[in-house]
């Protein structure tokens, strides 16, 4: 999807951090934006600097664990704005740490109520029309570097943001030949408030709510040097620039390059040497490759302003 002006973006999480980045980047190409969020504050917030900037915006508060609330969100997207043709499955939470036979039952189901389901009523709900309507579309799946380099003791996270990548691989196949691309976004560190964000959202959907962090860039890993982190404004023209090119993994650090190539180095190597069976290949060829992996081109650096 090559032209973005005046078309609509449905962005959930969309109020602060890497959503809010993404948010703004659609809004400077044009485009009519629905911010989908939890929490009605920064909701707030978020439509003051859009009413700023003059920027078409629709703010909707939604769980997107609620598949009917997420129904009635779209319906009035389509309303205001008519055709959705930009899914943003951004909606998520950092996950309670620890391997994940010391996390508790509450909070391993309350992560993959929010990072998985969240991503799978997204996907039930807009691709559908999406399809119907026929123009030129696109779906973007927030996961993280950790689905490719998962490490110990982030068990929740990882495994659904492994979970968002196996499926946004699997939905770029099943929507060939069709007018809607697909990219899953996996981004490294970046200066948000996901960590004050996710214990906001948590606590809401538990029943205890505090003040929301506005949507600005914050440091979510206050322990470390933030100055070597990104900011949500440049994962927004990533994402962008991600959505023109087609491309199918929108990454965000080079850094990550050397741990990667550790973890496939690893896997190719766990394969015993034998000699394949060539009628394999032709009993399960859809099992033996992808054909949207070949369609990944190189990325160029992004130019800086």
């Amino acid at each position: 999807m090559k032209n973005l002006k005046g078309k609509t973006a449905f962005i959930t999480g969309g109020a602060s951090g890497l959503g809010f980045g993404i948010a703004k980047a659609c809004a400077r190409e044009g485009m009519n934006v629905v911010i989908a969020d939890l929490r009605q504050s920064v909701l707030d917030q978020a439509a003051v600097i859009f009413m700023k900037n003059g920027w078409p915006l629709l703010p909707l508060q939604l769980d997107v664990t609620d598949s009917q609330a997420y129904e009635k969100a779209a319906d009035k997207a389509e309303a205001r704005f008519g055709n959705i043709h930009l899914l943003v499955n951004n909606a998520g939470i950092s996950c309670a740490t620890g391997p994940l036979y010391e996390v508790t039952y509450k909070e391993i189901e309350l992560g993959i109520k929010i990072n998985l389901w969240g991503v799978i009523n997204g996907i039930k709900t807009i691709v559908p029309r999406m399809l119907k309507h026929g123009e030129d579309s696109h779906i973007v799946s927030t996961a993280s570097m950790s689905s490719l380099l998962p490490s110990g003791k982030c068990d929740i996270y990882n495994l659904t943001k492994a979970a968002v990548l196996a499926e946004m691989e699997s939905l770029a196949e099943d929507l060939q030949g069709s007018n809607i691309g697909v990219s899953v976004f996996c981004p490294g560190p970046h200066n948000t408030a996901l960590g004050t964000n996710s214990a906001e959202v948590t606590d809401q959907l538990l029943g205890t709510i505090q003040k929301a962090a506005e949507p600005k860039e914050s440091s979510t890993l206050p322990e470390y040097d933030n100055s070597i982190t990104r900011s949500p404004d440049e994962a927004g023209v990533r994402v962008i620039r991600g959505i023109k090119r087609g491309d199918l993994y929108i990454l965000t650090h080079s850094e990550f390059i050397p741990g990667l190539k550790e973890r496939f180095d690893a896997v190719y190597r766990a394969f015993p040497e034998e000699i394949p069976d060539p009628r394999f290949y032709k009993e399960f060829a859809f099992l033996a490759s992808n054909p949207v992996f070949n369609k990944q081109t190189h990325v160029p650096a992004l130019k800086k302003d």
